[in-house]
């Protein structure tokens, strides 16, 4: 899979997460097994992707084909793994969402234009 396929795949994740974000409600008990798991199973295939994705982008931008800085590869993937925990466990305001799901928005959608 190339680099903007994937990073159209995870735009759509996002887009996914923050549906799930404003449509259900944070788990009573945070330390529930079961929603561990069920998070965990829904997870796990976009944290492996966002490596992939990682490794990638960084050496697209070694090789400057796109013009992002390393720094913000970086950033972008620790966002999407805030993203991915704060969707399911509600345990950041609102406007901190935001700023996150804007931010992660922002590189995926310049790497999709700029592969285009």
């Amino acid at each position: 899979m190339e680099l903007k396929e994937r990073t159209e795949q995870l735009l759509h994740n996002l887009v996914q997460l923050k549906e799930w974000h404003e449509t259900h409600t944070a788990p009573e008990n945070k330390k529930d097994q079961a929603y561990f798991k069920f998070v965990k199973k829904e997870t796990d295939p976009i944290f492996d992707q966002l490596d992939t994705w990682e490794s990638e982008a960084l050496e697209l931008v070694k090789k400057r084909i796109i013009d992002v800085h390393p720094h913000q590869v970086a950033s972008t993937k620790e966002n999407m793994e805030l993203l991915l925990l704060h969707s399911y466990y509600k345990d950041a305001r609102r406007k901190r969402y935001m700023e996150l799901y804007k931010s992660v928005r922002y590189i995926f959608d310049q790497i999709i234009s700029e592969l285009s």
